[in-house]
């Protein structure tokens, strides 16, 4: 029966391929989950609609991983072929088989000693062309893997960990290129968006998200301070076929909370970019904060969607950012369309015409403490978002409530954080989170679903459902048009990573990462 059962699966393994056409018409395939964000556009939408508000509640566990890594998971699994490529903490993967969620194959790689890491040893996924699988490790490294066995293809360096570098994002396949990020802005790295050959690892082209002597931009940085302006690029970016560019999110400039030693809007930090695929050069830039002093990352999802404004069609990108403004932009162009607040906001009275910040006065960190909101951590943070084309509606996680900045005087050191400062929780006033659905088109709240702590990230479904989990282990579906909560499951660990969708031998599964377990669900 063991014989019998691997022939199964090799058979499944063998068949594990993926194309650039499949990547292009993801959105069209319901059975599988081929990139991070489900399609180039980033909607985490899954077309199956088997487990609807109908039946729901009788949603459980089919099986159950334990992975046996400790650790931040932050995973967004791939499905193809029969089979489930995972990553996880510390620079491990796995395969899985759908039959039983048993290991076919497993990864593994040291961590060194030093890195500079403000968040733990996370990842967030692989990426896929053909039989290959590309991943990052944590100490600034690009590997490419035999989907069939595991075993290493080819590896190349992105960058040096030792000066802060490194890598925790999920690949993004473009053509025949591995598109990926780097983390390290708390370090004083200058940021980048890099693409590889999926076939041999070489670099092709590198875009820096802060500018150096000679370039445009340039102006926006007062002094030397370009050279440790940090603006990295940890969550995975999207991309239009059409318009042939990457979209992806820069985070904020080095260091974090001291604008002084960096006058300027310090370009392009906390910003949209819009990339040329083939040359790596720079097309468009939105920057949402303008010499950022609270460390509001501009990284999240950048989702594509066409919405129609004033009775006009728009290929649109549109952005839940950290500093608690919702923003739609034009794609093509990065003209500003709209933005609302989803959240309370105290350091900003509303956006000029064009889309920048009315500054309130005295909100930067002081070494006294400064009350801002949203906090630190924003305002919606890292976690996936969805967008569902049935409803019509963008769905996004918010930690809500206010923090205490601090600054703290320091001199840059290659290799040692570099933040300046802090922020704190403000005593006998917690934090709250929340679910938040907004029309994409004109960033207005059409519902928000409160929480006691901060949710993960969504999953939207063509069931009418919303499923996302959160830091006290209870994973959830919300009806998509009302945000109420249809069911619950207690998984008894915490959830930080966003759930997929695909189907098995004809039965949806709804599948998420909580603690060391992964679980997939389905109806009796």
């Amino acid at each position: 029966m063991k014989r019998l059962l691997w022939i199964f699966v090799a058979a499944f393994a063998a068949n594990a391929q993926v194309t650039n056409d499949a990547l292009v018409h993801a959105q069209q395939d319901p059975d599988t989950w081929l990139t991070y964000g489900r399609n180039y556009q980033g909607w985490r939408f899954s077309p199956l609609a088997q487990v609807t508000a109908a039946n729901v509640a009788q949603l459980a566990p089919a099986w159950i991983l334990p992975t046996g890594v400790p650790g931040n998971n932050e995973t967004t699994p791939l499905v193809v072929g029969g089979m489930m490529y995972l990553t996880g903490p510390s620079n491990n993967a796995w395969a899985v088989d759908l039959l039983t969620g048993r290991k076919v194959w497993s990864y593994s790689d040291y961590v060194p000693s030093g890195l500079g890491l403000c968040c733990g040893t996370v990842n967030r996924g692989f990426a896929m062309l053909g039989d290959k699988l590309f991943k990052v490790n944590i100490q600034s490294t690009l590997v490419a893997l035999d989907s069939k066995t595991g075993k290493v293809i080819w590896e190349t360096p992105i960058d040096d960990y030792r000066k802060g570098y490194s890598n925790t994002v999920a690949p993004l396949v473009v053509k025949d290129m591995v598109v990926v990020g780097t983390a390290g802005a708390e370090w004083g790295i200058r940021g980048y968006v890099d693409a590889y050959d999926a076939n041999t690892g070489k670099r092709r082209w590198r875009f820096y998200t802060v500018p150096t002597s000679g370039e445009k931009g340039i102006e926006s940085w007062g002094g030397n301070s370009f050279k440790t302006g940090g603006g990295s690029t940890w969550i995975t970016g999207t991309y239009d076929p059409e318009l042939n560019l990457i979209y992806w999110g820069v985070g904020n400039p080095g260091p974090d909370m001291d604008g002084d030693v960096r006058p300027g809007d310090n370009l392009y930090t906390c910003a949209i970019v819009a990339i040329d695929a083939d040359t790596g050069k720079l097309k468009w830039y939105f920057q949402m904060t303008p010499h950022d002093v609270h460390d509001w990352d501009a990284v999240a999802d950048p989702v594509l969607m066409d919405v129609t404004v004033d009775g006009k069609k728009i290929k649109a990108v549109g952005q839940a950012n950290r500093n608690g403004f919702y923003y739609l932009l034009d794609r093509a162009t990065g003209r500003y369309i709209t933005a609302k607040p989803y959240t309370k906001i105290n350091w900003a009275d509303g956006l000029t015409a064009e889309g920048r910040p009315i500054l309130i006065a005295n909100r930067e960190p002081t070494p006294e403490g400064t009350l801002v909101c949203p906090g630190l951590g924003g305002g919606h943070n890292w976690n996936a978002t969805a967008y569902s084309p049935q409803t019509g509606l963008y769905y996004f996680s918010s930690t809500d409530g206010c923090e205490l900045f601090d600054l703290e005087k320091q001199e840059y050191v290659e290799g040692k954080q570099y933040q300046a400062g802090d922020a704190f929780r403000v005593p006998k006033d917690p934090q709250t989170g929340s679910v938040v659905a907004v029309d994409p088109a004109t960033g207005v709240t059409k519902w928000k679903h409160e929480l006691v702590s901060t949710p993960s990230g969504m999953l939207a479904t063509a069931g009418g459902l919303v499923f996302t989990g959160d830091s006290d282990g209870y994973f959830m579906a919300l009806d998509g048009k009302t945000g109420k909560t249809l069911w619950h499951f207690a998984t008894g660990a915490p959830i930080r990573a966003p759930a997929i969708s695909y189907t098995f031998r004809g039965k949806q599964y709804i599948a998420v990462i909580s603690g060391q377990n992964l679980i997939a669900f389905k109806l009796p």
